[in-house]
């Protein structure tokens, strides 16, 4: 089987990374990957560090593109490319714009599309948007839907899609496992990392912070920057904060954080570099969603500064806290992680319901037509915790 994997953004790069490589390695499959480019910086950096190569580029980006313009040039290139190639099978991730507009061209053309990362629902079409409606979309499109946990499955199922559902755990798992691995076996490789970040203060707590939501554009931004602003008042705080090149992240967080005290704005960095500050972090808030689900891996309370959330699984578990985007909220979950001892340790102790670490085998396993040993999230995720009403 001839396996096209399409992906663009640093995200899906970091999730499909692990995915592509096992793929390479099975006899029965043939790997071509295609990169759209809507990160460019970022989607390389992600790439490097893992080893990725890209067989097609669509280059489909453009100054102030609107997402109509972008889905147009995506479906345009991607048809073009099908036609060239032709695929046995598509492979998407996840929410974005890529995944919808490459799954569309391929489903166009008669290609079965294989979804990874699929079922994950918040239940608002506004948030995240465009993303809610992205995945949906793609959900229906497929014929193979790989589910990470069981709530994604049951989602699916609801919807009645035809698609052939696996649980396969999330494939972040494994590309967080097998880079916390390689910081396990190279003590160099850890200490050249410690060097970069030598300027962070060993007596104050870290607090990581990322951020790039379309929805928290403008005064969801302004609110979450005051937050900070007051939590790095705080004698026993510092707070590192990767700016996403986003403009319209950008452009309010330079504004309102710039020169603050023990607030220190740096430029994105690699998947690396980010899992390294992870470790290093006692506390996340970010917007992301592959943050709610690494966080819990390695035993980080992380406070999401959403109103709702598609991967409600962390916040059943108890390793996660919807905060949304008021600064009273932020502020008063993080006191309590904070100043509060027990409370802390017990979020430390909560599950991770995202993965084991072999959710590409399942994958593969599944594209070969082999028997797919099922992903089992933790006992102690209560099955009446994993239904949502969408009506």
């Amino acid at each position: 089987m001839h396996v096209l994997s399409v992906f663009g953004t640093r995200p899906e790069a970091i999730k499909m990374a692990p995915l592509v490589s096992a793929i390479a390695a099975e006899p029965q499959l043939r790997s071509t990957v295609c990169i759209t480019g809507q990160h460019r910086e970022m989607l390389q950096q992600a790439m490097s560090l893992f080893g990725l190569s890209a067989d097609h580029d669509l280059d489909v980006m453009q100054p102030d593109q609107t997402l109509n313009q972008l889905s147009a040039r995506l479906t345009t290139r991607m048809d073009a490319l099908l036609r060239t190639v032709k695929p046995d099978c598509v492979l998407v991730h996840g929410d974005t714009t890529t995944a919808a507009a490459c799954a569309l061209a391929a489903f166009h053309l008669r290609i079965p599309v294989g979804h990874v990362e699929a079922g994950l629902r918040s239940g608002d079409m506004q948030a995240p948007f465009p993303e809610e409606m992205n995945r949906r979309v793609v959900d229906v499109m497929s014929t193979w839907l790989f589910a990470p946990t069981a709530a994604a499955r049951q989602a699916l199922q609801r919807e009645n899609l035809a698609g052939r559902i696996w649980v396969t755990g999330n494939t972040v798992i494994d590309a967080l496992a097998a880079t916390v691995q390689r910081l396990h076996d190279s003590p160099a490789l850890s200490g050249a990392l410690a060097a970069r970040y030598q300027w962070l203060d060993a007596r104050r707590r870290l607090v990581l912070v990322t951020g790039h939501r379309r929805e928290n554009f403008g005064d969801g931004f302004r609110q979450i920057c005051s937050a900070l602003l007051e939590l790095a008042a705080r004698d026993d705080v510092q707070v590192v904060y990767p700016v996403h090149l986003n403009p319209n992240v950008r452009g309010v967080v330079q504004q309102m954080l710039h020169g603050q005290p023990n607030i220190h704005l740096i430029d994105p960095v690699d998947y690396l570099d980010f899992v390294w500050l992870m470790r290093r972090a006692h506390l996340i808030l970010t917007d992301s969603g592959g943050v709610q689900e690494e966080a819990p891996y390695l035993g980080k309370p992380v406070l999401v500064m959403r109103e709702v959330t598609e991967r409600p699984e962390a916040v059943a578990a108890g390793t996660a806290q919807l905060v949304g985007t008021s600064p009273d909220r932020i502020l008063q979950a993080a006191r309590r992680l904070l100043d509060d001892p027990a409370a802390y340790a017990e979020v430390r102790r909560r599950p991770n319901p995202y993965g084991d670490g072999q959710a590409c085998r399942r994958i593969v396993d599944a594209l070969c037509n082999r028997p797919v040993p099922e992903f089992a999230a933790p006992a102690s995720l209560p099955a009446s915790e994993q239904r949502f009403d969408f009506a």
